[in-house]
């Protein structure tokens, strides 16, 4: 068997299982799951028509870079969102099976297992692929912190030059999994000084690019930010998006990559022997989903208000206030996060992911720890009731 397996780590919701084990939660109160972060928005009819209307193509083997007219919707959707003068579907994007997968396996395709230490840099807290990502590589991983002093930025000048001159990949995360904050244009600047000065490439996961609250304000994603400094051709940069948040179809996998042409060219040969061509019925759907807009603005409207109402609910002394984005809240707990989340459980019956699960003791500190992550994406009745009975339990405890 792979070594390298037996560095994996317990995965979070597995150890969420183990915590709960023996807990009885409250029978009084029917359960509401804020956990994980799974869409639960219905998915928009259009999709599923263009999904059923694309059955023929099971008759077929689809090509590993996807159907010319689907790479050509993404980067439509691509120039629309970020203001691009131009994205060149053939060489500048490619179809993935969700971007789970492809940040996985884009690791595999950039570690350079030749040389010497070779590192990742990973924000903490963070996506625990990222980490399994590295270590499967043959990479060792450098966790980021990322606190609440500094407003959770990614203080990329405050890692050493040894680590940097180690680094090959580093994977950041703008609305960032799990406190929604949207990395500013003066850290991209710095980010890719530091990647022309070192050679590293840059993973932006921006899978919640489409969860914000102020319609018409959409986030600052990595492209623009290149195109705005004026990194033509995104040298070492390439960005993951998807549909599974931004269109309701998590069960359907499908996102995309894009970015440097030369990464690109890479990652697809690697990807042609991975097996990883995506179904021409899931293009199809992902076809009609990129070139409509409608949706996605309803799907909005509804996380604002289930996040305006929350917010609204949830007692002061609690410190959370609305993300930038994405669809988590990241709220303090007043003692242990484990503890807390037990215990809400067994009191309340609403569960919640410790953040001490979300991120790896670095530098003295889990900057996870003392924080939960709740996941608004449950109906809204079921949200406001868990922001209620979280408020009385924080009364109680606090």
């Amino acid at each position: 068997m792979n070594p390298d397996l037996q560095r994996l780590q317990t995965y979070p919701f597995q150890k969420l299982a183990t915590l709960f084990e023996g807990v009885v939660p409250n029978p009084q109160l029917g359960p509401i799951n804020l956990s994980i972060g799974e869409p639960k928005h219905a998915t928009p009819r259009f999709i599923l028509d263009a999904l059923t209307g694309g059955l023929s193509g099971l008759s077929a083997y689809p090509v590993t870079a996807g159907r010319p007219s689907l790479r050509e919707a993404i980067a439509g959707w691509l120039q629309r969102r970020y203001g691009l003068p131009g994205i060149d579907a053939a060489t500048e994007v490619l179809p993935v099976n969700g971007s789970r997968e492809a940040l996985f396996a884009f690791a595999q395709t950039v570690v350079d297992r030749t040389q010497s230490d070779p590192v990742v840099v990973i924000p903490n807290p963070f996506y625990q692929i990222y980490e399994g990502a590295a270590l499967l590589a043959g990479a060792k991983p450098y966790f980021l912190n990322q606190v609440p002093e500094n407003g959770f930025a990614a203080d990329f000048r405050s890692v050493p030059d040894s680590v940097w001159k180690n680094t090959q990949l580093i994977y950041v995360c703008s609305p960032g999994n799990p406190t929604g904050r949207v990395m500013p244009l003066a850290e991209w600047r710095t980010l890719f000084e530091l990647s022309d000065q070192y050679g590293f490439v840059i993973a932006s996961d921006e899978c919640y690019s489409e969860i914000y609250f102020r319609e018409g304000e959409p986030p600052l994603g990595a492209l623009s930010a290149a195109h705005q400094l004026g990194r033509a051709g995104f040298p070492r940069l390439v960005v993951f998006g998807s549909l599974s948040k931004r269109s309701n179809v998590p069960g359907m996998r499908s996102g995309y990559v894009a970015g440097d042409r030369a990464v690109l060219k890479s990652f697809l040969l690697y990807r042609t022997y991975h097996g990883s061509a995506m179904s021409l019925a899931v293009q199809a759907a992902s076809e009609a989903a990129w070139n409509d807009e409608d949706h996605v603005v309803e799907n909005r409207r509804l996380y604002r208000e289930k996040f305006e109402a929350v917010t609204a609910l949830l007692p002061k002394a609690a410190g959370v206030t609305m993300p930038d984005a994405a669809f988590y809240l990241w709220m303090r707990t007043p003692g242990d996060d484990t503890g807390f989340a037990r215990a809400l459980l067994e009191q309340y019956n609403v569960t919640v992911l410790p953040g001490s699960y979300l991120a790896r003791a670095a530098r003295g500190v889990n900057p996870g720890a003392r924080f939960v992550r709740i996941a608004l994406v449950a109906p809204p009745e079921e949200c406001t009731e868990a922001a209620r009975r979280l408020g009385h339990f924080l009364s109680q405890h606090h």
